[in-house]
């Protein structure tokens, strides 16, 4: 009994579906052209665009460091790492402020992220969010190159400006 319920309805969607338009003496090539002329469901990239702003200004002689790693040190792992910042605000990530940002430490991923690029999050892009000013890594045997990268409040990278590299050999 509730197939034969279905039926009307299935007959009014076919229905709906084959409207061709004949009453009027449109097709249904004019009735889609008709509606999209009517009715603009686009998105402009300038109206995404305008509403973030752009990445903030860095201010002159601002710097990341690791505080305790130089380059070509051996470690053991797991360690520590400290990481600095001066001449910029560290605070955490959720809000765009001028002059300040948050840490980031890509693992074997090069010398800085381009100025602008939203830093990934996974095992090799390790996010500090919340003004975290050390972590403590564990990586696996051999050379690693560390790169600090600052980021603004949306993970956007300041670029090689704020970046800061060592190659550290764990044992």
């Amino acid at each position: 009994m509730r197939k034969i319920g279905l039926i009307p309805f299935l007959f009014l969607g076919m229905v709906a579906c084959n409207d061709s338009g004949s009453k009027t003496g449109e097709t249904a090539t004019d009735t889609t052209a008709a509606a999209s002329a009517s009715m603009d469901t686009t998105h402009k990239a300038t109206d995404t665009v305008a509403s973030v702003p752009a990445v903030p200004e860095i201010p002159a002689g601002a710097k990341v460091f690791f505080k305790n790693l130089k380059n070509g040190q051996k470690i053991k792992s797991p360690f520590k790492v400290q990481m600095g910042v001066s001449g910029i605000a560290l605070d955490s990530a959720g809000v765009i402020k001028p002059a300040s940002g948050h840490h980031h430490i890509l693992i074997d991923n090069g010398d800085s992220l381009a100025l602008g690029t939203v830093v990934p999050k996974d095992s090799t892009h390790l996010h500090f969010g919340n003004a975290q000013k050390e972590a403590e890594l564990k990586l696996t045997p051999g050379e690693h190159k560390l790169t600090l990268q600052y980021a603004d409040g949306i993970h956007r990278s300041y670029g090689g400006k704020l970046a800061s590299s060592v190659t550290v050999t764990v044992q």
